[in-house]
């Protein structure tokens, strides 16, 4: 869990532009760190977070700091992905929300953590069905 001065510090959201359409925002951050609790070297990640908004969206910049908040913190792989999500899913309320971190090889093993937060009674809308595609 987040400490509470750490937990979401800083974060800032705009209102949904178009909240009446369902639809996906993509961001990936590159050059996420950490610290191993168990070594204090650094641990690398790359996180792609995928969300449907729902009344707000996510500030970038403000995304970034928060970020880069990780540098100093130990944390496993696991605990630190799940304390993502869990700040931005809280402060944003979106309909659904995926965060996957990719993190670089350590002793020989790459981890991936995927972990989802979806509304209560959300569901994606059916794929829509273009001219010439097959019904079966």
């Amino acid at each position: 869990m987040a400490s509470p001065q750490h937990q979401a510090s800083g974060l800032e959201t705009f209102p949904n532009p178009a909240p009446d359409r369902p639809y996906t925002i993509r961001i990936r951050i590159p050059e996420f760190t950490c610290l191993c609790p168990k070594t204090g070297q650094p641990d690398f990640a790359i996180l792609d977070l995928e969300y449907v908004p729902a009344g707000r969206c996510i500030e970038l910049k403000a995304l970034k700091n928060y970020i880069w908040s990780f540098r100093d913190r130990g944390a496993f792989h696991e605990a630190v992905t799940n304390e993502i999500l869990a700040d931005l899913a809280g402060l944003l309320e979106p309909c659904f929300m995926r965060l996957t971190a990719r993190f670089n090889v350590r002793g020989g093993i790459y981890t991936t953590v995927v972990v989802e937060h979806r509304a209560p009674g959300w569901s994606p809308p059916p794929p829509v069905q273009l001219p010439g595609d097959s019904q079966a």
